[in-house]
């Protein structure tokens, strides 16, 4: 062809983006002889106890008669492995008394799948008795995953909160959600479908407290909407959360849950628990935009949520090597920032430290490209600040004080790299600062 041309849904979902340029990092060649530091992507880091863990289920497969040919061989239904979901059902309603069985959960493949779905079945134009109206999904607390930001296969369907924040004496700040101005906007717009958060946050390791989820369940019950919960790097697994936080489930909430922050994140193994009729859709989706979701994950992880053995793995294991891996990349910001104007997001969860620059002369997207000249990745904040409401009725996203100034940085890396990375992100911010 000689002149391409793409839809309105092919343009929007292949022009640039975020998330895009995120895996295209993780996953390009490397600048030749420089020393690279990864701190962009949200790769796991690869913790022993965990692979031993998977190694020791794929013999288990592989010597029993020929479980391996069924699982490679065949397809699983539209709604996932049965014996996986009913492990999944049984472990997450004994454990937390939640009503759930085997028709409350679904698998895809890989939780960002599960949100391209969520967020277009409740999003975007409705046809109801003859007429059409348009619903939003809404974000309480921006900024928020950069992989949501362009999900939408309409565009302005996305309304982003701005988060308030405190900052504290020890070079550390904390977001909250301002429910002011959710509870405005709800009560002043009947086009929302959906709110949705993430808990942990990705990017700024926030965790939503019990009582800021119980507040936003009770919203979505009043407006009989459903909330969205990622749970991509809570609890019951992986358990990367420091801060005391029980899980939360009911029939409005969505719960995301994933089986990549526990070791398998190329297996893409998303975990969606809904009411059933939700479910239902989501398996009838499923089958026509994927057949079926991968059967890998699924296999190995299915016997060791039924015994326990992933989640004591995550807390014994999981938990503890992250939580140690924050503590150091903290300990290097606190050394190599002394004496600038900068502070650290609370460390409550996640993978990530969201590190802010008040001083900041230049956007971090130039800081970006400042610093991957030196070869250290890391993520713009820029591209968490997504949302603006169409009709002026909340501050837009880019007029938040922390717009320009923040990155996200992984600290699933090697102490090294780690120490390498903050010391030169520390040099570019000194030469740049206002």
């Amino acid at each position: 062809m000689k002149n391409i041309q793409f839809s309105d849904f092919g343009k929007k979902l292949c022009g640039p983006s975020g998330i895009n340029q995120l895996m295209d990092d993780i996953g390009k060649p490397l600048p030749k002889n420089i020393p690279v530091c990864q701190m962009g992507g949200g790769n796991p880091a690869r913790i022993p106890e965990v692979e031993a863990m998977y190694r020791a289920q794929m013999e288990k497969i592989l010597r029993c008669g020929d479980d391996f040919e069924n699982l490679i061989g065949r397809y699983d239904a539209p709604q996932g492995r049965t014996s996986f979901i009913a492990s999944a059902a049984e472990y997450l309603s004994k454990t937390f008394g939640w009503n759930i069985g085997p028709e409350n959960i679904a698998v895809t493949n890989g939780s960002q799948s599960a949100f391209f779905y969520l967020f277009n079945m409740f999003s975007g134009t409705y046809t109801e008795g003859g007429g059409k109206t348009r619903k939003s999904v809404v974000f309480p607390l921006i900024p928020e995953y950069v992989g949501y930001a362009d999900q939408g296969i309409e565009t302005g369907t996305f309304i982003g909160i701005p988060a308030d924040f405190s900052l504290y004496p020890d070079h550390t700040f904390k977001y909250h959600i301002d429910f002011e101005k959710l509870e405005q906007y709800l009560e002043n717009h009947g086009d929302v479908g959906a709110l949705c958060v993430t808990r942990p946050t990705n990017p700024t390791g926030n965790v939503l407290t019990d009582d800021e989820v119980h507040h936003l369940a009770r919203l979505a019950a009043l407006y009989d909407i459903p909330l969205f919960v990622d749970n991509a790097y809570g609890l019951p697994w992986p358990d990367i959360i420091f801060s005391g936080a029980e899980p939360y489930w009911d029939e409005n909430v969505v719960l995301s849950m994933s089986l990549s922050k526990i070791g398998l994140p190329s297996l893409r193994t998303g975990i969606v628990i809904a009411q059933k009729e939700l479910i239902s859709a989501l398996s009838r989706m499923n089958a026509i935009a994927a057949l079926a979701s991968g059967s890998m994950g699924q296999a190995l992880a299915g016997e060791l949520i039924g015994s326990g053995a992933l989640v004591e793995t995550a807390k014994n294991s999981v938990r503890p090597f992250y939580e140690k891996k924050s503590a150091y990349m903290q300990e290097c910001i606190h050394n190599y920032f002394a004496g600038t104007d900068y502070y650290v997001h609370k460390s409550e969860g996640s993978i990530f430290l969201w590190l802010l620059m008040p001083a900041l002369s230049i956007t971090t997207k130039k800081l970006y490209e400042l610093l991957k000249a030196q070869g250290v990745f890391v993520m713009p904040g820029e591209y968490f600040f997504f949302g603006s409401a169409p009709d002026g009725s909340l501050p837009p996203v880019e007029a938040h004080p922390h717009f320009t100034k923040c990155l996200r940085l992984n600290y699933a890396r090697p102490d090294g790299e780690i120490s390498r990375a903050v010391r030169i992100i520390s040099e570019l911010y000194r030469r740049n600062c206002t």
